[in-house]
Parts: structure tokens; C-alpha cells; sequence
């Protein structure tokens, strides 16, 4: 082995995980949601994208992931995530006065830049970047462990994944966009999280396989029965509420199947087996509801109609900060790790 080679697999192994779905689960969610926008919200989104290809979503669907490293966008770090300070596995649940800090979160987020995407008084680069950042956002709120604060995410919770020492957040998503620090976490030919194993790499072309995969579930498969609940009352006017409500079904999976039995039942133990077994149909019912839930939030904002089959009402939103009327809350201990350790979320 160079020099090279092993200084750079060191630097892998010592560094944390990063990202809630990585190139191949965002690629995949934007994916799904190019499948079901309305014409006029693919006319929406293409023209504040300045992109008319045929992965115009997906195309900067990680670009939040590499801003927050620049000094331009260290702010966004806090909006990848949201702590919920609760008791996994006996208890699971988020709360937005408790759990999203005074710098903002996941949740507010998404409310911020829905408000943002429409407002004709800023410029158009600050509404393409707030597109941008909705994309990302809608995919990081369905990663059970973005929504998690025990052990910052499962970022200090040490597991093997095929015979590589990881962590437990790290195998939750699907790598290959690192910051340029980073190299690629593909070691000696072997995939170190559960996405990649299942569908076998990362580039553009593998998430249009697996896009399709799912879509056509969603359309005539296993999740055909439970589509039209994913977007039950999904209301752009009150963008907190909604949003919760995607944070809330992510973090159950935290007690149902991330940490069934406890964070001892895991730490320290090879996790490519039955956990493997148990977490991938969980990882890919998320990725689908998130491209589904994506196409259904742009529609609305592009056109007031959700566009898709929904058991709820759709409400057009206004524009409205979400900083209004915000209480200040003292940072968790998950979100001082969180951003004292810069890389992690």
C-alpha cells in the first residue's frame, strides 16, 4: 500500500460520518421527485435552476452538503438536522420548542427557504440557492439519526460494517460526496454503509436504477397502499407543522429498527448481517417518501396543487419568516458536539 493510499484510509477511518443520505440517497430522492412534478413545476424549478437536463434536481441535490463547508455557508451547518432529546428505544419522539436550537434546524429550515423559493423581493441567486437547499432538506428529514440527538446522530456509537470499523450514523446513508478534505469511503473495494451495499455504487446512474426501483413501487408496487398517507395534509402554509410531522415518522424508526434494543446491542458489533436485513427495507421506504413528499412540496409552492393523490388538504403558503415570533432555546449537548466536531451531522 503507498504512502498515499494509506494516510487517506487512516484520515477515513478517523473521520466521522457526514451526510444524512449521501450522492446516492439524495440523487435517488430527487430522482423520484422529477418523476411526479406537474409541468409547471418542472417549468418552476428548471428556470430558477438555469438547468433543463434530465437530472436537473439531482444535479444539486448535495450541493448543501458542500456549501456548509465554505466560509460563505458555515451557517447552514445547524439545518441538516434536528435534536430530539429523547429516550431510544423506549421512547421516540421529536418536539420543535425543545429540540430545534436558537441557530435553527432541519425544521425551520425548510420553513425559511419554502418562505424564500417565492419571494420576488431577493435575488436570483438567493432563490436558487433556497431551491437548493429545500432539495436537500426534504431528504436530510427522512435519515432517522438527523433526527436523533443520543450520541450526536449515532456519530459516537463505534460499529463494523463488512469488516470496517465505522459508526452507526456513517452506515444509515449512502457516501460519496465528501468535502475535499475527505476521500471516498470505499475501502479496499467494499461498500461501509447499507445503501451502497444494496444497490451496489453511487454514481448518477445507480441512483437512476434505484429511482426507478422505487418508483415503480410507489406506483404499482408495495407502497402503492400507503402513498396517498405520505402527503396527508401536507400544508405549505404552515411548513413547521408539516415538516415535524416527516421529523416525528423518521425518528420512530430510531426505536423500531436503528436502536431496537438499546445503543449496547450495537456498539462494537459487525453490523452487515440480520441489522442489515432489518434496516434496508426501513432506508428505502425513507428514500421514497422523501422524493414523493419533495414533488408534492414543490408542487404546491410552484402551483398551489399538490399534483399527486392526497387523503388531505393542500394549502398555498404565504410568505412568512419563520424567525417571527421564535423562542431562543439553549443548545443540547448533541448539537454543541454537532458543530464543535464541523464535519459531523
Amino acid at each position: 500500500m503507498s504512502s498515499i493510499v494509506f494516510a487517506s484510509t487512516l484520515l477515513l477511518l478517523a473521520t466521522p460520518s457526514t451526510f444524512a443520505w449521501g450522492t446516492l440517497g439524495h440523487d435517488t430522492v430527487a430522482l423520484i421527485a422529477q418523476n411526479y412534478l406537474v409541468k409547471d413545476a418542472v417549468t418552476f424549478c428548471q428556470d430558477i435552476l438555469n438547468d433543463t437536463s434530465d437530472t436537473y434536481l439531482a444535479s444539486v441535490a448535495t450541493w448543501a452538503d458542500s456549501y456548509r463547508y465554505t466560509a460563505d455557508g458555515k451557517f447552514s451547518a445547524p439545518y441538516h438536522f434536528i435534536d430530539a432529546n429523547d429516550s431510544p428505544p423506549s421512547s421516540c419522539n421529536v418536539d420543535f420548542n425543545r429540540d430545534c436550537g436558537e441557530q435553527g434546524c432541519v425544521v425551520s429550515a425548510i420553513s425559511n427557504y419554502t418562505d424564500r423559493v417565492r419571494d420576488p423581493s431577493l435575488s436570483s441567486s438567493e432563490i436558487n440557492n433556497a431551491l437548493r437547499f429545500i432539495i436537500h432538506f426534504v431528504g436530510d428529514i427522512h435519515q432517522p439519526l438527523h433526527d436523533e440527538a443520543l450520541e450526536v446522530g449515532g456519530n459516537d456509537i463505534d460499529v463494523t460494517f463488512g469488516g470496517v470499523d465505522t459508526n452507526l450514523h456513517h452506515i444509515w446513508y449512502a457516501l460519496t460526496h465528501a468535502p475535499p478534505s475527505q476521500p471516498t469511503r470505499l475501502i479496499n473495494g467494499r461498500d461501509t454503509n447499507m445503501p451502497e451495499k444494496l444497490i451496489g455504487g453511487s454514481a448518477m446512474s445507480d441512483a437512476q436504477t434505484w429511482s426507478t426501483d422505487l418508483i415503480s413501487r410507489i406506483n404499482n408496487g408495495t407502497y402503492t397502499p400507503h402513498k396517498r398517507s405520505w402527503i396527508s395534509n401536507l400544508n405549505v402554509s404552515d411548513a413547521i407543522t408539516t415538516s415535524m410531522g416527516w421529523a416525528r415518522d423518521a425518528n420512530s424508526h430510531v426505536c423500531s429498527t436503528v436502536l431496537p434494543e438499546g445503543q449496547s446491542a450495537v456498539e462494537g458489533m459487525e453490523l452487515d448481517g440480520e441489522y442489515y436485513d432489518s434496516a434496508i427495507a426501513v432506508i428505502e421506504e425513507q428514500i421514497a417518501k422523501a422524493g414523493y413528499r419533495l414533488a408534492g412540496w414543490l408542487n404546491t409552492i410552484a402551483t398551489g396543487d399538490v399534483g399527486l393523490e392526497a387523503d388531505g388538504k393542500v394549502v398555498m403558503r404565504e410568505p412568512n419568516s419563520y424567525r417571527k415570533g421564535r423562542v431562543a432555546r439553549p443548545w443540547s449537548a448533541a448539537r454543541f458536539a454537532r458543530m464543535a466536531g464541523g464535519h459531523r451531522c
